[in-house]
């Protein structure tokens, strides 16, 4: 059977349209496919994998969230102080010339710890005249057992009797005047003799503390009125805020307050209110409120200005300290501790796939080895910032038990950046 010209080319035509969709459809799925695919890669770089040594060696750190009062607060400025009780001067209680200094300025020293030493001849008198007085309290003793038994026997006379009496109860009274002053000076009584005389006397501290001032040097003269050192306990160093009247309905006893140092403002310490007080302080018309420094309190001296965030209402919001935000390309971000792995890219059966063979990338959400942490980079919007510390809105919305990295998070996104490509 014979076919003519006009009945096949309508039948080739169809075939050829066929051809032509099913070419246009494999190259849109092909397209489509390396789209997903970039996308999967583009995802994965945003989980950094560190191990351990690296974490410790860069002093990388992470914690729970917090809420802060950034949006709702007033500063205020303030002063640490150390109640005049736990302040304290070493001083001599009797004049003399420094022979030896054995502490510096800084250094910590114990309640009856030896600061200093001290010398004036005077010293070996007081303990002269003291066993002089002890040798004739012994020769008065005897006078006065002689004369009342003359006294006894009709012998004596009671103006003998008299004089030897007041003669023995006025070296008593010296002895006792010499002792109290000799153990005043340090010097233990009752191992006294006339071969061991001391011309040196210690000063030492009266309490537990760090030495803030010396005002003495080696060769100077004190007496009571010249302290040696000044010894201050900062272990019970408080925050005294300068309030002004206005704001003072707003200070409640029991309330939190965030300070930090006017010269180190990255760093941030708690306070809580435990007195305010009753009546201005000079002509500021601000009122004093004190507060117990909480937590850690090393590298805080007594004098340092402070600058306190005082709360005024119920808006906390999620805030992280401003090294641990990280901008790039206009966005900013922070790290979390995940359990997120980036992309395989190989099959569960171990085959690698060939160059333009269609394939997935699967996402792992399994532990990461043992040793290693993963981070997770998470866009986010910034709010206000106050005492080291910014709000936060994240892109997406993070579970209470999230840990975010408090430190180092700028050497975590520099090694994704590292590690962001991947080869095929």
């Amino acid at each position: 059977m014979k076919l003519s010209i006009k009945t096949i080319l309508p039948v080739i035509t169809i075939l050829l349209l066929i051809v032509g969709c099913n070419s246009n459809k494999s190259k849109e799925e092909r397209a489509a496919a390396k789209e997903a695919h970039s996308e999967t890669e583009e995802e994965s770089t945003t989980i950094a994998t560190l191990s351990k040594e690296q974490i410790a060696s860069v002093g990388i750190s992470w914690g729970n969230m917090e809420y802060k009062d950034l949006m709702a607060t007033i500063k205020v400025n303030g002063q640490l102080s150390v109640p005049n009780n736990n302040k304290a001067n070493a001083t001599s209680l009797y004049g003399g010339v420094i022979k030896s200094l054995l502490v510096q300025l800084g250094d910590y020293v114990r309640k009856g710890q030896t600061i200093a030493t001290i010398t004036n001849p005077q010293y070996i008198q007081l303990q002269e005249e003291y066993l002089t007085v002890t040798s004739q309290i012994v020769l008065a003793e005897q006078e006065l057992e002689r004369q009342q038994e003359l006294n006894a026997s009709n012998a004596g006379t009671g103006k003998n009797l008299q004089t030897a009496r007041t003669t023995m109860n006025t070296l008593r009274t010296r002895k006792a005047s010499l002792q109290q002053q000799i153990a005043l000076m340090g010097i233990d009584i009752n191992s006294l003799t006339d071969s061991n005389l001391k011309s040196v006397l210690v000063v030492k501290s009266p309490i537990n503390g760090t030495v803030s001032n010396v005002f003495a040097k080696i060769g100077s003269y004190v007496d009571v009125s010249s302290p040696v050192i000044e010894v201050v306990d900062n272990s019970l160093i408080h925050l005294d805020l300068q309030v002004f009247e206005k704001d003072l309905p707003k200070v409640k006893i029991g309330q939190v307050i965030d300070f930090s140092l006017t010269n180190n403002p990255g760093v941030t310490y708690k306070a809580k209110v435990f007195r305010i007080g009753a009546s201005f302080e000079n002509e500021s018309k601000s009122i004093a409120v004190h507060c117990d420094v909480l937590g850690d309190k090393q590298g805080l001296i007594d004098g340092m200005n402070t600058i306190g965030l005082l709360g005024v209402g119920d808006r906390k919001a999620l805030a992280v300290p401003n090294e641990a935000i990280v901008d790039a390309e206009g966005k900013s971000y922070i790290f979390v501790v995940t359990d997120k792995e980036g992309e395989a890219h190989h099959d569960e059966a171990g085959h690698e796939h060939q160059e333009g063979e269609g394939h997935e990338h699967p996402h792992i959400d399994s532990k990461p080895a043992e040793g290693q942490v993963n981070f997770e980079k998470i866009e986010i919007a910034k709010g206000v910032s106050e005492l080291g510390y910014t709000a936060i809105t994240p892109v997406r919305e993070l579970p209470k038990e999230t840990q975010i990295v408090v430190k180092g998070a700028f050497f975590i996104n520099a090694k994704l950046g590292n590690t962001g490509g991947h080869d095929h």
